[in-house]
Formats: structure tokens, C-alpha cells, sequence
């Protein structure tokens, strides 16, 4: 998309904040205000089109900028609204007779708007840049072979390593999988926002992870807008396995001391969109379980959406590995993820399929988490 329509629709809906607060604003902070959200509707459209944009030694800080804007431009015109709706329903009880001071309500409430957007742009910032925290998740599973129970998968998702997420930022969450000591590792998808020419050296980090029995990775359908085949190339040479509609059959024994070994099915599709981009990488549940073994009573399927859950369910598996929703990231968005998607974010039930959806372990677009923190998820298999 052209820049110049962009910055356009980003003129009008930062000018309807500006008419809806700045009237009620004092004459200084109405001035500054207005001054940032001018600045903020030039700058909205470079962060999202920052890859698209000419290269050069500000191009970085403008990205940046614009994306932090984006965050903070969000929050306003959530708050702007909200504050509108309080204001009909004062208009409404003043009308009915009660007394109520609404030129107070006014200029209180357009001076508390911008203040409680920036207040949540901040922390947000915060959230998103942090460290993910661990979050650990024991799922009951029936039947469940006793070399396999304390069976544990460390799980990342939806990083996005990208304009604002770099090497150090990746070094921090392979750290941190690392000290968990799974038995083994799963990506679920979005791990990249640009080509491998752009991003290929950020990634390297992914090649020290650590487990007994390997890393995983499913495409996200951010891999699709980034070049998905040059990216499980790239993926595949760091010695991550990459599960394009297939399984792999792992053999877990619980400890050094125990000769019994239990069989698990660890499987992964591509992405629910994919076909849109490429045809024969269509996701299909049903094809990644084909010849399995009888003998493995644990059957793991890793998949970027949470909609591949009812496929998942048919073709017989135990537990699902998602991501994709970000647990909509920052207020209000995770309230809007339930009508794209079964489930926003946890541990859910489907059937006689577990789904556990991750919030992401990095962020999209604006460095901004509010509500919906990060995570690296730690998830143990436990007999019920």
C-alpha cells in the first residue's frame, strides 16, 4: 500500500481525537496535544510500512518512533471513545432531570484521556521489552505412560523478530528456555516480520537451544508475508526441524535408571492460511498423523492458529500447540480475538483435545503489552 493514503486515513482518525479532546483541553495542554498527535499521524504510517520505506541512518529511529505512536494513537482513540459514551450517558441523565456538572465531566475526563493513554503506553512499552516471564502448565492426559509423566515442552511463540526485535532481544528468550531444561522445544510460527537477507543473522541465536530432544517449528502466516521457504531453509540450518504437515516419533525414557521408553508422536502443520500462498503447503491435521504408530499413546500436534483445533480433534490428538492470538496484545484487542478464533489464550478444552494458546513470547507492531503480558510457556504432561 502507497504511503500517501495511509497518512491520510492517519490524519482523519487522529484529527477526530483532536476534535473530540482539545476543545475541552486547557490552552497549553490542548497545544502540546495537538502538537503530538500531528506528529503522531506523520509518523503512524513510517512505523507500519517501515520495511517497505528508504534505507538510511534515521530510518531505524523513525521506525521506532512511529511504532510507539501506534501504540500511544491506539489507546487514545479507545479512550476517546469510551470517554464519548460516558459523556451520551451524562448528556442522558442530565436530560432526565437529575442535576449533574457536565462542563466539569468535560474537561476532567479529555484532560484524564490523554494521561491515561500515555500511563499505558509506558507500562506497555515495558511489558513488551521485558524478558518473557515462564508461565508452567501441567496438562492431565489420560492414559498417559508413567516414563512419560513430568514429560515437559518448553514453547515460544509469535516473536517477530523484526524492525524493533534484534539478536539481543531473541539471546534473552534462548537464555531463558535454556535454564528450563525441557525435554523439548516448540516454536509456534510468526518468528520473523522480514526476508532472511534482512533478518537471517538475528535469528542465530535459535541454534543454541537446548533440550533432550530437540527443537520444532511450524510456519505462522507471518512466515508467508516474509518468503516461508527461504525461512525453513534457514530455520532447517540451524538445525531446527521444521514440521511441514508431517510427525516425528520420539522415544522418552523417565530417567537414566528406568530401561522402559514410551513413545510420543510430535507433529506440526503449516499454517491455517498457507494454501493462500502455496498450495502444497495446505495445513492438514489428517496428513501430519498419517502412519503414525499404534504403540504411541501420546500424540503432540503444533499449530500456528488455534482454528486447526477442531482438524486436530478428528484426527485423534492429545494436545495442541498454538499461538497466533498475542492475547490480543494490549486492551481491548483480546476481547475482539473470540470472533477470529476459538480461544484467545490458556489452556482450553476441545473435545477430547487439549489446546494450550500462548500470548506470544515478543509483540507486533507496537512495542506495547497491556493486559496480556508475554510468555515462555513450560508444559508438563501429568497422568490424570
Amino acid at each position: 500500500m502507497a504511503l500517501a493514503p495511509v497518512t491520510l486515513i492517519s490524519l482523519l482518525f487522529h484529527g477526530l481525537i483532536a476534535w473530540r479532546l482539545l476543545p475541552d483541553l486547557p490552552d497549553t495542554a490542548a497545544l502540546i496535544l495537538g502538537g503530538v498527535l500531528l506528529v503522531s499521524a506523520l509518523l503512524v504510517p513510517r512505523g507500519l510500512m517501515g520495511r517497505s520505506g528508504k534505507r538510511g541512518p534515521w530510518s531505524s529511529a523513525i521506525v521506532w518512533t512511529g511504532l510507539l505512536c501506534m501504540g500511544l494513537f491506539s489507546s487514545l482513540l479507545v479512550l476517546t471513545l469510551l470517554r464519548d459514551v460516558l459523556l451520551l450517558g451524562a448528556w442522558g441523565v442530565q436530560a432526565s432531570g437529575l442535576e449533574l456538572r457536565l462542563d466539569t465531566l468535560r474537561h476532567t475526563s479529555a484532560q484524564a484521556v490523554p494521561l491515561l493513554a500515555w500511563l499505558m503506553t509506558m507500562l506497555g512499552f515495558w511489558n513488551a521489552r521485558r524478558t518473557a516471564a515462564v508461565v508452567r502448565v501441567d496438562v492431565k492426559i489420560a492414559n498417559l505412560p508413567t516414563a512419560l509423566h513430568g514429560f515437559t515442552m518448553a514453547q515460544i511463540s509469535d516473536i517477530h523478530v523484526g524492525p524493533t526485535i534484534k539478536t539481543h532481544y531473541l539471546q534473552r528468550i534462548v537464555d531463558r528456555v535454556n535454564s528450563l531444561g525441557a525435554h523439548m522445544v516448540a516454536i509456534t510460527g510468526d518468528l520473523v516480520d522480514g526476508s532472511v537477507k534482512e533478518l537471517g543473522r538475528h535469528i542465530a541465536p535459535l541454534a543454541q537451544l537446548q533440550s533432550t530432544h530437540g527443537t520444532f517449528f511450524v510456519t505462522g502466516n507471518h512466515e508467508y508475508y516474509s518468503g516461508a521457504h527461504g525461512w525453513i531453509d534457514a530455520l532447517r540450518g540451524l538445525g531446527v526441524q521444521v514440521l511441514m504437515n508431517e510427525h516425528v516419533v520420539i522415544h522418552h525414557s523417565s530417567g537414566t535408571q528406568d530401561p522402559e521408553h514410551a513413545m510420543l508422536v510430535v507433529a506440526g502443520v503449516a499454517d491455517y492460511t498457507a494454501h493462500h500462498f502455496d498450495e502444497s503447503h495446505r495445513s492438514d491435521p489428517h496428513a501430519a498423523l498419517a502412519q503414525a504408530p499404534d504403540q504411541a499413546v501420546f500424540k503432540l500436534l503444533l499449530a500456528h492458529q488455534p482454528r486447526s483445533a477442531v482438524a486436530a480433534e478428528q484426527a485423534g490428538f492429545d494436545l495442541q500447540l498454538s499461538g497466533h492470538t498475542h492475547g490480543g496484545q494490549f486492551w481491548p484487542w483480546g476481547y475482539f480475538v473470540r470472533f477470529q478464533q476459538p480461544f484467545t489464550a490458556g489452556l482450553n478444552r476441545l473435545g477430547n483435545l487439549w489446546v494450550y494458546t500462548s500470548r506470544g513470547t515478543g509483540y507486533w507492531g507496537p512495542p506495547k503489552r497491556f493486559g496480556a503480558p508475554s510468555e515462555i510457556t513450560l508444559l508438563r504432561l501429568v497422568q490424570a
